[in-house]
Formats: structure tokens, sequence, C-alpha cells
């Protein structure tokens, strides 16, 4: 992976140089508002050193005028102007104070005391002046106040007080001209790092939108095509060590790892869907996937067991159902054979009411016809005999067909529950279980089907059994006439008297047994009718099954 400065690195040196010159810039505009208020002092300072400098020199200029004035003129008012400065004002005294008070060197009071020196040097002759004006000797007094040492002395006054002038201004302006110097130059360093500032931001804003925005709109719009689930989109930022480049790097990842996991489930259910049950999931699938690996085990588990349970069960049906379609196949013959017993022994019977009406008919030739009644009655006996075993036979075949109707509604009931496992696992296999779907629901319906034909035939089997046993009671009470009827046969020569009430009661008897028979011989006909039914439904069942088990066969299982 390639080697890159961490974005949040270039953040953090690019706005810490940012914070940085703004500190600069604070201090330095503290610094300029200090160096602002040093040159607004420097400049007051020396306004009032240049104010008391003058006030110093004008108290000395006034007395040297109000002496020279009161000379001239005599006037008293200049005498006390002059005293008035000396005693009251004494603005000589207080700008030398001032100005000593702002502050002033060493040279500029050594000027000052010069001058004071040179100015209290003039007081005895400015006094002297002024008493001989007051003596009335002006031109005297002139004499001394503009006389060549007072001038010289003024005149070197007026000179010190040039040079301390000059030497105060040069003084103070430097301070000054300093103060503006140190100021522009703090202006000009806080211009450079606002200047600073400001190349570092565009820097940070392009560096941001090159390195940060521009990659982080990439990175959206890929996860936004990731979130489509489009895996294969265009995504042309490479890794790196920094924090993006790691993120693309992950993102990178998750798309492989996404491919692989899509791929995987793929092919599990195109082989699913093909029939393929024989799977394990032996990729292995981290964080979230796990419950996915997790699920598909359990669907291949669920299903190899549940298609595992109806292929054995679709084989115990396909072989039950050949024995029901075996066995309705047998109870549909037996029907038929009973049903043409029946047949003929209702041809019998018919033979036989006729010969006891005939007999009836004939009482009175009895002796001869009684014979004849014998060997009938004989044959009867024996019909009677096999009527008494064919419906013995009826009712055990009932008794049989019954018991079949029962094993045919245990095994409706039994697919019923298969048809209703199968859905349940077809639901859970979800698409994958749609055909298997279709053919739990067949299994259903002929579940159904066969259901309600068990009930139908169970119904009809019950109604025949109530006829069988009626018919057998009256096969009882018909055998035990036809015994009475051989026994007064026998004796009919002695009892030849009683043989017409014997036909009439055989008459009787015959035409219940008549009536008996064609009841037995419609059951027996809907018995057929129904046994017919019951094994076309259970040939229906067998291939039912059949299909079922091919179905099943079609998936390849776990051994």
């Amino acid at each position: 992976m390639k080697k890159a400065m961490n974005q949040s690195l270039i953040t953090l040196i690019l706005n810490g140089i940012s914070i940085l010159t703004l500190i600069f810039m604070v201090v330095s505009l503290i610094s300029d508002g200090k160096v602002r208020s040093q040159l607004n002092n420097a400049n007051e300072a020396r306004y009032e050193l240049s104010y008391n400098a003058n006030r110093f020199m004008n108290g000395s200029a006034y007395l040297t005028n109000e002496v020279r004035a009161f000379a001239a003129t005599g006037d008293t008012l200049h005498y006390d102007n002059y005293f008035n400065e000396i005693n009251n004002l004494k603005n000589r005294d207080l700008g030398v104070a001032a100005m000593q008070e702002i502050g002033i060197t060493t040279e500029e009071q050594a000027l000052i005391d010069e001058m004071y020196e040179i100015s209290n040097s003039l007081v005895p002759l400015e006094e002297e002046a002024m008493k001989m004006v007051q003596a009335g000797n002006k031109d005297k007094a002139l004499d001394y106040v503009y006389g060549k040492e007072y001038s010289e002395a003024i005149a070197k006054i007026n000179s010190i007080k040039e040079q301390f002038l000059t030497m105060q201004n040069e003084r103070t302006l430097s301070r000054v001209n300093e103060l503006i110097a140190k100021a522009d130059h703090i202006e000009f360093t806080m211009e450079l790092a606002f200047a600073l500032v400001g190349v570092i931001q565009l820097i940070s804003m392009f560096t941001t939108r090159l390195r940060v925005l521009r990659p982080v709109i990439k990175v959206k719009n890929q996860m936004g095509e990731i979130a489509k689930g489009n895996l294969s989109a265009d995504f042309n930022l490479q890794s790196d060590t920094s924090e993006i480049g790691m993120l693309v790097n992950s993102i990178h990842e998750t798309k492989r790892e996404l491919k692989v996991y899509i791929k995987d489930i793929e092919q599990k259910l195109e082989e699913m869907a093909h029939g393929n049950m024989n799977l394990t999931i032996d990729k292995d699938y981290l964080g979230e996937f796990l419950p996915i690996r997790n699920a598909m085990t359990q669907i291949l588990d669920a299903l190899n067991h549940a298609l595992s349970k109806i292929s054995v069960t679709s084989e115990l049906v396909s072989e039950e159902s050949r024995h029901v379609a075996s066995a309705a196949r047998s109870l549909s013959n037996g029907v038929v054979d009973q049903a043409s017993a029946v047949e003929r022994l209702s041809s019998g019977i018919q033979e036989i009411s006729e010969q006891v009406d005939n007999t009836s008919r004939d009482a009175e030739v009895s002796k001869k016809s009684s014979v004849d009644m014998m060997h009938q009655l004989e044959i009867c006996d024996e019909k009677m005999e096999q009527l008494t075993t064919a419906i013995d036979d009826i009712s055990d075949s009932s008794n049989q067909i019954f018991g079949i109707i029962k094993t045919i509604e245990d095994i409706s009931l039994q697919t019923k529950i298969l048809a209703l496992n199968a859905a349940v696992e077809a639901a859970r296999a979800g698409e994958a279980g749609k055909g298997f779907a279709v053919v739990a629901g067949e299994v259903q319906n002929l579940a159904n089907i066969s259901s309600d034909s068990a009930q139908n035939i169970s119904e009809l089997i019950e109604n025949s059994m109530h006829l069988v046993s009626y018919g057998a009671t009256l096969s009882v009470e018909a055998k035990e006439a036809l015994a009475s009827l051989v026994t007064s046969a026998k004796i009919a020569n002695e009892r030849t008297e009683q043989i017409a009430d014997s036909a009439i009661q055989q008459s009787d008897s015959i035409k219940q047994i008549k009536i008996g028979m064609e009841q037995i011989s419609d059951v027996v006909q809907t018995n057929a009718a129904t046994a017919e039914k019951s094994s076309a439904s259970a040939n229906e069942l067998y291939n039912q099954a059949e299909e079922l088990k091919l179905a099943v066969q079609q998936f390849q299982l776990r051994r």
C-alpha cells in the first residue's frame, strides 16, 4: 500500500500554522496598541516639554521685558508684574518642575541650570535698575538693562535656550520617530501574518477539497452504489496509508468480500434449484453474514431431513397404495362374484317360489308331488346352505373392506400430515421450494380425495353390513323353514292334510326370502359399484404416490 500523509496531519499542520499566525497577529495587535499608546504618550510628553520649556523661556524673557519696560517708562505696573512673576507666578520654576516630572536628560538639566545661573546673575542688575528708576535716574537704569553685560547675558541665555529647545526637540522627535517606525514594523508584520493566514487558508481549502472533499464525495457515491446492490460500479480511488486511503481500502475489501459471499450464495442456491441438496456451506462467513451462513445450513439440513422423510414416506405410501389397489381389485372381483352368486341364488329362489306355488295349488295330489317336493327341498336346502355361506362370505368381505377403508383413511391422514409438513418445509425453503410446494399441494388434494372416497365407501359398507345382517337373519329363517319343510315332506304321507298349510307358509317365507334376496342383490350391486370406485381411487392413489416418489427422487440428498 502506497504511503501517504494523513489528511488529519495535513489539516493539523495547516491549522496549527494558522492558529500560531493568528496568535502572533493578536500579540502584534496588542504590541501595536502598546506602541501606539507609547507614541501618544511620547507626542504628549513632547508637547508638554515644549510647552514647559517655552514657559520657562517665556518666564525669563517676561522678567527682562518688564524690567526694560519699567526702566523706559517708570510705570509701576511693570514693576508689579516683575515681582508678581518672581513671587507668585513663578513660570520658570513651574516649567522646570514640569519638565523634570516628564523627564529630561542630564545635558538638558545642565542647560537649564546654566540658564538659571545666568538669569540669577542678572537679578542684581535688574534690581539696581529698578531702584534707579525709583530714584528718578532712568537713563542710568536703561544703561543697566541695555548695557553690554546685560545684553550679552540675555544673548547667551537665548543661545542656551535655542540649544536646549533643539536638543529637547531632537530627543523627543527621535523617540516619536522610533515609536512610529516600531508601529509601522508591527503593522507590516501583521499584514504579512494576515497574508500568510490567507495563503494557508487557501492551501487548506484546496488541500481539503482535493484530498478530503473529492475523495469523500467519491466514497459517498460508491457507498450509494453499494447500498443499491451495485458492486461492479467503477471506483478508481487508490488506497494508501492516509485516513481516506484506509477508508478506500475498506470499501475495496468490502466489495470483494460481498462479491465472494454473493457468489457463494448464488452457487449454492443454483445447486439447490437443480435439486442438489447434498451441499455443505464451507465458506467462512464473518460478522453480520454469519447468520446467513447458519440460515443456509439450517435450510439445507431441514430440506434434507424433510425430503428424506418424504422419500421414505413416499416409498411407504407407494407400497401401501399398491397393496390397497391390489386389495381393492380383489374386493371388486369378489363383489362381482358375489353379485353373480346372488343373481343365481335369486333365480333359484324364484324357481322355489314357483314350485311352492304349484305345490299349494296341487295340494290334492300332494303325495305324488311330495316326492318331487322332497327332491326340490333338498336342492333348496343346498341352495340355502350356499346362500348362508355366501352371506357369511359377504359379511366377511364387508368386514375386510371396512378394514381396508380404515387403512385408506389412516393412509389419507398420514398423507395429509406429510403434505402439511412438506408445505411448511417448502414455505421455509422460499423460492427454491416452490416446485416442491406444488407436489405437496397435489399430495394434499390426493389425500383429501382419498379421505372423501374412504368416507363414502365406509358409509356404503356400513349400510351393506346392515343389509347383510338382515339377509343373514332371513337366511336363517329360510333355512329353518326348509328344515321344517323337509321334516314335513318325510311325514307327508302321514300329514297330507297339513301340506296345504305348510305350502302356504313356505310360499310366504319364500316371498320374504325373495324380497330379502332382492335387497341383498341391490346391496351387492352397490358394493360392486363402490368397490369399483375404491379400486379406481386406490389406483389413483398408487399413481400419485409413484409421481410423488419420482418427484422426490429428483432431489440429490445426503447419504
